[in-house]
């Protein structure tokens, strides 16, 4: 079987970021990077701030974050007015978790797919509340209808308050059936939070699609927008429960005011965001798409034929779509937290490329993710080089 073909670049992307020319940047999908428009935009507003904060903060501002948000959620397919600007993914799963009133014996059901910091955060607020956690496990190679079945069987309608699925999970960049999740969880009256991290900007299913009780998805990954934008969206009949982590002057507003309003926050990056999706749209959303999927797809065939990984070992449970892909490591190589960043930091300092590394159900596994300022010599050297550092230990 031949190296799929690398997709053509789109001309002068590489030019819109700041990255450091000498490093590969092969792991969008942890921090993003952000256009040097969007720099600027957030920029200027960071400087009429400074120019006047009270007239920053006190003069408009909770208008300009609704206008932000409200072009945000039209962007994600999302009513706006269920819509509220959160830090983060994980922001917006604690935001939900912390306003559902657990209670003991109540029950939170999550994947072996999930994010760690999600997790801890379903841990503390069981353990502040006396609910419990229970992980299913979901083999990397099932189907969509296994998957559907292996959550059908584990919902425990008396017991389960809260199930959350990934759309696009991180360790594994599995794509999930999320509709279909919610789906089976609405027939056992089960609400459900789908952790969308990777959501925008990537995928093009809406969030009115997904259908979910609650949405979270993070803006800065794929959408181009500066980091701690998100959104956190929630079904009408959740959102008067909806409580903010920390009380301002806007409680009494309602969500989703009350929720996006921190006092002396930095909002910049929020209001600076819709530059972010006009240099997406500019380069064109289903073009960056495609070349970010084909890249990706690229870099983890080189990568693997380098690792002696047969390409029908080299999962894609993500399917074409999705620009991040993995490769599985040697077996005892990264197979515990520790030892994947140890190898993370080992690869970036020597071989000059920021990878991710995870270790998932007991093997190690290498992230790549493809996107605009990405060329396939990257991968190419990476796939030279990784062996060898590799056989040193």
């Amino acid at each position: 079987m031949t190296v799929p073909q690398p997709p053509e670049p789109i001309p002068g992307a590489r030019l819109l970021f700041s990255l450091d020319p000498s490093v590969s940047h092969l792991n969008h999908g942890s921090f993003g990077a952000v256009p040097v428009a969007v720099q600027r935009a957030q920029q200027r507003l960071r400087d009429e701030m400074e120019a006047n904060p009270l007239r920053f903060f006190a003069q408009g501002l909770v208008d300009r974050i609704t206008h932000a948000r409200r072009h945000l959620a039209t962007f994600l397919g999302a009513d706006p007015d269920g819509t509220a600007l959160v830090g983060n993914a994980t922001t917006g799963a604690a935001v939900v978790l912390q306003s559902l009133g657990l209670r003991p014996g109540d029950e939170v059901l999550t994947t072996d797919h999930g994010y760690g910091a999600v997790a801890l955060s379903v841990a503390r607020e069981c353990e502040r509340t006396g609910a419990v956690s229970r992980t299913l496990p979901v083999p990397l190679t099932a189907t969509d209808e296994e998957i559907v079945e292996i959550v059908r069987a584990g919902l425990r309608p008396e017991r389960t308050r809260l199930l959350i699925v990934d759309q696009l999970t991180s360790p594994t960049a599995r794509l999930f059936p999320a509709a279909a999740l919610v789906a089976v969880a609405r027939e056992r009256g089960v609400p459900v939070l789908v952790d969308a991290a990777h959501a925008p900007g990537m995928l093009p299913a809406t969030v009115a699609s997904v259908g979910a009780d609650f949405w979270v998805g993070n803006l800065h990954k794929w959408a181009y927008a500066p980091r701690g934008t998100a959104a956190l969206v929630v079904a009408e009949p959740w959102r008067e429960r909806i409580q903010p982590l920390v009380v301002s002057w806007e409680q009494g507003s309602g969500f989703p005011t009350r929720v996006e309003w921190q006092a002396t926050l930095d909002y910049t990056g929020w209001l600076a965001a819709p530059v972010g999706l006009f240099t997406l749209r500019s380069l064109g959303v289903d073009r960056v798409r495609a070349h970010n999927a084909a890249l990706a797809a690229y870099g983890q065939r080189v990568v693997g034929d380098a690792l002696g990984v047969a390409p029908e070992r080299l999962p894609a449970p993500g399917g074409p779509a999705v620009a991040m892909r993995l490769v599985p490591l040697p077996p005892g190589v990264a197979t515990t937290l520790d030892a994947a960043r140890a190898l993370r930091a080992r690869i970036a300092d020597r071989l000059a490329a920021e990878v991710s590394v995870a270790g998932w159900n007991g093997r190690g596994y290498l992230r790549l993710c493809g996107q605009v300022y990405n060329t396939p010599e990257e991968y190419d050297r990476l796939a030279a080089r990784l062996p060898a550092l590799l056989a040193q230990g």
